[in-house]
């Protein structure tokens, strides 16, 4: 008999066999009218305002070719530890996506040829949260010993959806032709799989690190709109100037805990 996760994947391979469908043709862009090699630099960090949540725990007993880097065991669970939420003990928030929403005018940027890789790796997307430009090569890839399909969920690009069956799938190519912020991925086989796409027109953008910071550099000088985004706090923005005789200007968000009850499929909290 097959197991279920087995059984859902023929039904994933029996409509995922055609990788390159939607997604793949961009518009040509303008051509460039800006560098990215103005004075000005934005320095931050993003904190959580309150107690530290715990990460949750992610299921993955069904497949027994999902092998976390690090394993963890609650009670019965057997799995990882979630990427939806962490916040270290100094309330710092890894993962939040924060990027110039508005300031830059009618400047055009070169689009990088250089792919933005996304892995599927221990059953978890790596990165979990990625900036990339509209046009720019998505390069996703598959290196578990597992069938996983990618379902790309987006609001105002071209959803995809294709299958990649084991570590030697070869990888498929895809890009974005409009900007969009918090552009959805799943894995259909592996509920609890998610990463966060966040398409832009310009490469002043930034993820934070574990400890919250990020870093955004080559601005021109301007007053520009800062949004930070996160997938399950929400957004906020600010404003920040960068003058001739001040390049350097710093940008702190702090938010608020999630709403009660918002959690990933396939997760639960340890005790």
């Amino acid at each position: 008999m097959l197991s279920r996760v087995n059984f859902i994947g023929v039904i994933v391979l029996a409509g995922l066999m055609a990788p390159g469908c939607g997604g793949g043709s961009t518009p040509e862009r303008p051509a460039a009218t800006a560098k990215a090699d103005g004075p000005g630099s934005i320095t931050g960090k993003v904190t959580f305002d309150g107690e530290p949540p715990g990460r949750t725990v992610i299921r993955m007993g069904a497949d027994p070719n999902c092998r976390p880097h690090e394993p963890v065991k609650v009670g019965n669970v057997t799995g990882a530890m979630s990427d939806a939420l962490i916040v270290g003990s100094d309330r710092a928030i890894k993962d939040v996506f924060v990027y110039v929403k508005d300031g830059l005018g009618n400047r055009v940027y070169a689009t990088p040829t250089t792919p933005v890789v996304l892995d599927q790796n221990g059953c978890q997307y790596e990165p979990h949260v990625f900036g990339v430009q509209v046009g720019q090569p998505v390069e996703i890839k598959n290196s578990d010993m597992t069938l996983h399909n990618v379902h790309a969920i987006p609001k105002s690009n071209s959803e995809f959806n294709f299958g990649q069956n084991n570590e030697k799938a070869p990888a498929v190519t895809k890009t974005f032709d409009k900007p969009e912020i918090g552009l959805s991925f799943r894995c259909d086989v592996h509920g609890w799989m998610r990463a966060y796409a966040n398409v832009v027109t310009h490469p002043f953008f930034a993820v934070t690190k574990a400890d919250g910071t990020f870093e955004i550099k080559g601005l021109p000088t301007g007053t520009y709109t800062i949004e930070a985004w996160h997938e399950r706090l929400g957004t906020q923005t600010m404003m920040v100037t960068i003058a001739d005789g001040a390049p350097s200007a710093t940008a702190a968000f702090t938010f608020k805990p999630e709403a009660e009850g918002a959690r990933e499929p396939g997760s639960r909290r340890p005790h």
